[in-house]
């Protein structure tokens, strides 16, 4: 790989050869350890062999008892997700009327009636008057009188000690050694497995469990490189220098629009062969030798390791190990709670200015189309009927519509419209209901009005959807704090989307430092294919990654998709995870150019495909000095569980993952991979003890208490895609580091209890698993030397 050379150069001017492992599409690659984003690492060039991925072959022995049969439980799970099954629950998760869920409501129903209770304990409201300090143990006392013989001593002085749970004994995990030994080394493969494919696609990985896993290899990682890099991009080094507002660029991102300015071509040429993008160094796509080495996933090699994961998850006792887990995590954080809230909440009354209202929060989970509320729009449609009543907003069988025209003929005018008529409000009869939901963004039911107002691609080019997201970009600038992540949609059914999206969006100067895009792909290659639009599945996914190759190898091809992608963060893939799947995704499925089915792929086959051109292109881009993309699908709010598999292993972070509270194993795997979610705290019971410490719920109904609000702007700002210079400003120059020193408490108002107590948890389970592994390892060597002394002694 030539990601060492200067953004410009042609890496494969040498036409260096490709090794023919390379050709067919192999993981193994060579990367920079430098451009690392949390923990990439260096892969052997060796071939792979189904079941055994190529980031496992380390001295460690990580064979399980279910080695070999893999491909079996898989395809035996991946059946019974097609088939009406009779089941009374999944393998993968615990029975609907097993008493332990019994047992957990009923907990649920006491810790609720305790809290209660707390709360108006009259000894807890008396101590919570006196300054909300509360000294439980010498090392309290020995600092206030520190404070008190030095005054200029800073009152923000990280919080070291708290009130610790701490578990004795040998067997801590409460199974035997040879289970926990057996889950360990399941859940060590899972995490080697996720780690392999963050580090080939330039996506971040959760540095604590990084640096545990490297514990395990041979070859050390270099994880200070990273931290290296980051701080060449950030203005001060220092908290106590450090602006806390990024700096605002004095031109209008959108008005260098001439080609001529832009970064130069590269002359290269693309070219897509099995699903995946080709990139070459010449014109010629025929000169297979100049073909630049861009890695991307071995469709092999991603078949295996799925298949480990689909039988990892329902093996018994790693299920009941990360089920256990999870108990004790969710029972560990309520301790906490009871034994250090008053502490938590007399640092954050110390923090001078900072609530959860003024502190950096970011919307991750929200559809551009619905960023607005309903009486905005409202208001917005009645002011374009009294401003625009004569201008020609579409064209019917050839002829041009008025805005008032087209309310004439639904028999409406101004006057008539009301929140209650415009009924965009997705209430409880849209729950697991996606034609219902689809149906709300519908002005009056009426797909006409969505067209018009709230559509990019229209015969007034978007123009009212453009205004009403600047109102809204506006609100936003005005209360400061609050920034969002917009989804605007790229349909894959003809090549110019992209072009098209872009020109709305530097036409209307549709821009505001608040705002990040994504970009969501709808999973509708079926429909499409149905109104002869598409030919093949291959066929969409060129319309929709050939023109980011082609702006990417030169800027100037595609003016405004340049601009344009300077502020898109990576993909979304949206649809009805319901929908029942018609197909397998194996090594018999049929290739992107083959597949002429009427059905649609299965989740898993659009997410590989998606993630390997992205893949591709996050390289070539890098080569350029361009900034990289993510892929951050919504995953696992309906549908089988393998879409949480495929989300685990290829996803930054994800939307949803409500299904995550019947797999215990996989919801352990991504709490300890530390993936981020957009969720509604209202929409699922997940172990909370667990999975606070990455969920970002979305903000709209939050009933939580202050500092957990907090806590979840704070992650929020954590999984967006906002630069790291942003991140620096907002949550301070050190939030890239781990545990107590990467928080701020001045810029997010999270105790720096409640930040080490997070990290010292998952340092915690980390341990446990790495530590059970090493032991084995241990014995096993010290076994193996006695047994050749033995020999010697026998021989002489």
């Amino acid at each position: 790989m030539s990601s060492n050379l200067p953004p410009g150069t042609a890496a494969g001017a040498k036409n260096k050869p490709i090794s023919p492992f390379r050709k067919r599409g192999s993981l193994q690659y060579a990367a920079s350890t430098a451009d690392l984003r949390g923990a990439r690492h260096l892969l052997t060039s060796q071939n792979s062999l189904p079941g055994i991925p190529v980031a496992l072959k380390q001295s460690i022995d990580l064979r399980t008892s279910m080695d070999g049969k893999y491909k079996d439980i898989a395809e035996e799970l991946f059946s019974r997700t097609l088939a009406e099954s009779e089941m009374r629950s999944a393998p993968y998760e615990f029975p609907e009327d097993s008493p332990i869920e019994q047992l957990e409501e009923r907990r649920h129903r006491l810790e609720r009636q305790i809290s209660q209770d707390v709360k108006f304990e009259p000894d807890i409201l008396l101590r919570a008057k006196q300054e909300f300090m509360k000294t439980d143990s010498a090392t309290d006392l020995e600092y206030m009188k520190e404070k008190s013989q030095f005054p200029d001593l800073q009152d923000l002085v990280p919080e070291k000690e708290y009130q610790r749970v701490a578990i004795s004994g040998d067997e801590k995990c409460g199974v035997p050694f040879t289970d926990l030994l057996d889950a360990a080394k399941c859940v060590v493969k899972a995490l080697f497995i996720r780690q392999k494919y963050m580090g080939l696609s330039l996506q971040s990985f959760c540095r604590t469990t990084a640096r545990y896993l490297q514990e395990l290899r041979e070859r050390p990682l270099d994880l200070d490189n990273y931290e290296e890099e980051i701080s060449e991009t950030v203005t001060a080094e220092t908290s106590g220098n450090a602006t806390m507002h990024p700096p605002v660029s004095k031109t209008h991102p959108y008005e260098n629009q001439d080609p001529a300015s832009m970064p130069h071509d590269l002359g290269y040429s693309c070219k897509m062969v099995d699903g995946v993008m080709h990139v070459y160094t010449t014109r010629n796509v025929m000169e297979k030798s100049t073909e630049l080495d861009l890695p991307y996933p071995d469709l092999q090699e991603y078949i295996a390791d799925m298949n480990v994961m689909m039988a990892l998850i329902i093996n018994g006792p790693v299920k009941s190990f990360c089920y256990r887990r999870l108990q004790y995590l969710s029972s560990k954080f309520q301790m906490h709670i009871l034994l250090n809230e008053m502490k938590e909440l007399a640092a954050q009354k110390k923090v001078p200015h900072r609530d959860f209202y003024n502190i950096r929060k970011v919307d991750t989970h929200i559809h551009a189309s619905s960023c607005m509320n309903q009486k905005h729009l409202l208001r917005f449609i009645k002011r374009a009927m009294k401003k625009y009543p004569k201008e020609i907003v579409r064209v019917e069988n050839g002829k041009g519509q008025t805005l008032m025209e087209v309310f004439e003929t639904m028999n409406l005018t101004a006057f008539d419209l009301s929140v209650d008529t415009l009924d965009m409000h997705a209430d409880r009869n849209t729950f697991h209901r996606f034609d219902k939901f689809n149906a709300k963004y519908n002005p009056i039911g009426e797909s006409i009005l969505r067209e018009i107002f709230i559509k990019t691609d229209n015969y007034i080019e978007g123009k009212y959807f453009g205004h009403i997201i600047k109102e809204v970009m506006a609100d936003l600038e005005e209360s400061k704090y609050q920034n969002v992540e917009l989804r605007l949609s790229i349909y894959g059914r003809s090549r110019d989307e992209w072009d098209k999206l872009a020109q709305w969006a530097v036409k209307h100067r549709v821009y505001s430092t608040n705002v990040r895009w994504l970009v969501q792909v709808p999973r509708l290659f079926d429909v499409y294919h149905t109104k002869k639009q598409l030919c093949n599945f291959q066929e969409m996914l060129e319309n929709i990654f050939m023109p980011l190759f082609e702006v990417t190898v030169n800027p100037g091809s595609h003016p405004e998709l340049h601009l344009f992608l300077q502020h898109v963060v990576g993909f979304d893939s949206v649809d009805d995870e319901s929908k029942p799947e018609q197909h397998i995704f194996n090594l018999d499925s049929p290739l992107p150019v083959n597949w002429t089915e009427e059905d649609n792929p299965p989740y898993s086959y659009y997410l590989y495909y998606m993630y390997a051109n992205m893949t591709v292109l996050n390289h070539l881009r890098r080569q350029r000095g361009f900034h990289t993309l993510v892929l951050r699908p919504h995953c696992g709010e309906a549908g089988p569980i393998h879409h949480l598999v495929s989300g685990f292993m290829l996803s930054e972070n994800i939307s949803h993952g409500l299904l995550l509270r019947k797999a215990p194993v996989l919801q352990y795997l991504y709490y300890l991979a530390q993936i981020g979610i957009a969720i509604r705290p209202s929409a699922v019971s997940l172990h909370q003890g667990a999975f606070d410490g990455r969920v970002q719920h979305c903000c709209s109904g939050v009933e939580a208490e202050l500092l957990r609000m907090c806590e979840l702007a704070r992650n929020s700002v954590l999984m967006s895609g906002f630069s790291d210079r942003v991140k620096c400003s907002w949550l301070g120059p050190k939030h890239i580091k781990e545990g107590q020193e990467s928080n701020d408490i001045r810029r997010t108002n999270v105790p720096d209890i409640r930040v080490a107590y997070r990290y010292e948890t998952m340092c915690e389970e980390l341990n446990l698993i790495t530590q059970a592994i090493r032991t084995d390892e241990l014995e096993t060597i010290e076994e193996e030397g006695s047994l050749y002394m033995g020999a010697v002694q026998g021989e002489k």
